[in-house]
């Protein structure tokens, strides 16, 4: 799409700032968080769209509900590990439960590209059934669409999805406190670097899959434990740094992570290397970061790793005193750097 965007137009930002800004394939990072903060929030300002979580958190005659939507256009379609049709359950319910929602009912729309072969498209709804039977959720709507050859790189999918929460932990960046936990839940850059592969015909030492899973179970059985969870956040597009540095703007403290207690494949760190991407920007899609107090951060590591999508979890830093809204990493040889939003986006098309 190379339609020129001036955000003067309708928007509260000086020309100057944001003159005629292009939005193309592949925008992401700092452009993207710009764009959706200054146009889509505060075009539709709310104190539901303003919690900038990873869905909608409210109360409906008593119960308390969250709900959310996402698209997928990931390509290729077929992946090591997947498909755009677990990708398109899993990002969703992964969504409810980041706020500490059971996930019950999803909406699927799809969009599908004359000349996509059946069989195809079979096997992305199989994949589709049967990760919402593994996550125990049902497909209760939807709506599928046929655009012409050419205008829908065989297909886009978009799932909505409602959860139930069932608990009265307030899981947001507000609720994080100087000494908590920071803990990822496994190791990450694995379905950027699958992607990118697959995308690009490239073979290294073993073949890299996906970390595409179902993350809700593990955070159910956190809240079942009474662990005291502060924030949850996926680390999808833009991965752990995008992540940590959105909460570290949203909370207004400091987060200081180590580098070497960062859990990355030895082959995904190499493919990293070798294509010039820092894993810490890579996406993922089965895994989290967790902020918990620290007197709960060895139950929640125990919790975590009694699960297969979850067992490689580890502390990677902490929330400090300082409340600067800034990201610091303390690298393997001792030296601090500020963690910042990515300016682009390495890798499109990965979610």
């Amino acid at each position: 799409m190379n339609k020129k965007i001036d955000f003067n137009y309708s928007c509260p930002l000086p020309i100057e700032q944001y003159p005629n800004v292009l939005l193309a394939h592949g925008s992401g990072g700092k452009l993207m968080h710009q764009l959706i903060g200054k146009m889509f929030i505060n075009s539709f300002d709310n104190p539901m769209l303003n919690q900038q979580h990873d869905g909608a958190v409210f109360d409906v005659n008593g119960t308390k509900l969250a709900f959310t939507t996402d698209s997928y256009v990931v390509q290729p379609i077929f992946f090591p590990g997947g498909n755009i049709g677990n990708l398109a359950v899993n990002g969703t319910v992964n969504d409810l439960a980041m706020c500490g929602a059971k996930p019950l009912y999803l909406s699927a729309g799809v969009i599908l590209e004359e000349g996509l072969p059946m069989e195809r498209l079979w096997e992305i709804v199989q994949t589709m059934k049967n990760s919402a039977e593994e996550t125990g959720v049902q497909f209760v709507t939807g709506d599928t669409k046929v655009v012409d050859k050419g205008k829908g790189d065989s297909i886009f999918i978009n799932t909505a999805g409602i959860g139930i929460i069932e608990h009265d932990v307030d899981i947001s960046p507000s609720q994080i406190q100087p000494g908590d936990a920071v803990i990822v839940s496994g190791d990450i850059g694995r379905h950027g670097i699958a992607i990118m592969a697959e995308r690009e015909g490239l073979s290294f030492e073993s073949t890299i899959e996906s970390d595409c899973a179902d993350v809700s179970k593990v955070v159910m059985k956190m809240l079942d434990k009474q662990i005291n969870v502060r924030c949850l956040r996926d680390l999808t597009r833009g991965g752990l740094a995008s992540a940590l540095v959105e909460i570290a703007t949203s909370s207004g403290c400091n987060i200081a992570i180590k580098e070497q207690e960062i859990p990355v494949n030895p082959v995904v760190q190499g493919a990293c290397e070798i294509l010039g991407f820092d894993p810490m920007y890579v996406a993922n899609e089965g895994r989290f970061v967790a902020f918990v107090s620290s007197d709960d951060a060895n139950k929640t590591l125990e919790t975590m790793k009694s699960f297969s999508v979850s067992k490689n979890a580890k502390v990677i830093g902490k929330v400090s005193e300082i409340r600067d809204k800034m990201v610091t990493l303390q690298s393997s040889i001792g030296a601090t750097r500020i963690v910042e939003m990515f300016s682009g986006e390495q890798l499109p098309r990965i979610c």
